[in-house]
């Protein structure tokens, strides 16, 4: 069984930065896709960057320009780095990885960005 575990969320002023972590219990090697989702009250889950095991990178539209999500192989983790924080992004965010094999998530980290 993979256990993801997220860590970093917060609360922060608007502009405001924080910096998301996602532990896995095994190599990371094991995904072909790693990601990050958030889900707001009353909203469905959306997705908000993926990174592919050879780096490349998908983000929404609402995340371009703003959050950069890099992954870290000899520590087994994924990073989501946003800046430029918004009462918007206010969520639940969750990490997600999968393979032909997986397809786990982590438990959710809230974040809240209000004056």
């Amino acid at each position: 069984q993979v256990q993801l575990v997220d860590s970093g969320g917060g609360l922060v002023q608007p502009g405001g930065s924080l910096r998301l972590s996602c532990a896995a219990s095994i190599s990371i090697l094991n995904f072909n896709v790693m990601g990050w989702y958030r889900q707001a009250p009353g909203k469905q889950r959306e997705l908000v960057a993926t990174i592919t095991k050879g780096g490349n990178t998908n983000y929404a539209d609402s995340a371009k320009g703003r959050f950069t999500i890099s992954r870290d192989n000899a520590k087994n983790t994924v990073s989501l780095q946003m800046n430029s924080l918004k009462p918007e992004d206010t969520a639940v965010y969750y990490c997600n990885a999968r393979s032909i094999l997986f397809d786990s998530w982590g438990q959710g980290t809230q974040v809240t960005v209000s004056p």
